[in-house]
């Protein structure tokens, strides 16, 4: 008797490359040909995803989403949702190439309470590839806010000597806007692999 797949078997390959359209990597935007809002620091994110050793995971799909500039969610779970950027959708796909490479256009996020705790300035990024078990989760966070950064609940779970794995670096400018760099590693050393969390 065969039984069907369960939500745990492996992730793909299934990511057609018509999955993600022209501009799904451009957060700032509500829609293909929307313009971009206006409301804060337009910024480039750049990055690979790869395997141990440097592998590039070619065919990875990588999802983002954040706050707009004032730190606010166009969501109803955000109580000041009704005050949200309205020309900011905050969430964007990118395929990575044959070189494991993606990129998105955003804004720099905002910062925002949670609860009793105040959270950084940051993008959340969701990875699913040939091979995985589950989407893995993880946020990158930014090095211009290091108070903020020092007080966000989320990054203090991660152990101290990893922390650094989850800021992006700075890469200058392009088109006008300032660019960061944040690589992904799926799997490798102790001192080299990105810091995932369970969902």
């Amino acid at each position: 008797m065969s039984r069907p797949p369960l939500s745990q078997h492996t992730i793909g390959p299934f990511f057609p490359r018509s999955f993600v359209r022209p501009d799904d990597n451009d957060l700032a935007r509500i829609g293909a040909g929307a313009p971009p809002s206006t409301r804060g620091e337009r910024i480039t994110l750049r990055g690979r995803v790869t395997r141990e050793a440097g592998a590039a995971c070619v065919n990875a799909l990588v999802e983002a989403w954040q706050a707009d500039a004032a730190g606010r969610f166009r969501h109803p779970a955000d109580p000041a949702h009704a005050l949200a950027d309205p020309d900011f959708l905050g969430w964007g796909r990118a395929a990575t190439d044959a070189d494991g490479a993606f990129e998105f256009r955003s804004l720099m996020p905002g910062g925002y309470a949670e609860g009793n705790h105040h959270r950084a300035p940051h993008i959340n990024l969701t990875v699913m590839a040939s091979g995985l078990m589950r989407p893995l989760v993880t946020c990158l966070f930014f090095p211009d806010h290091p108070a903020e950064n020092a007080g966000d609940p989320v990054l203090a779970l991660v152990p101290p000597a990893a922390r650094a794995r989850l800021l992006a670096r700075p890469e200058g400018l392009a088109d006008g806007s300032r660019c960061f760099r944040f690589d992904l590693r799926l799997r490798g050393g102790a001192t080299e692999e990105t810091p995932f969390f369970c969902e």
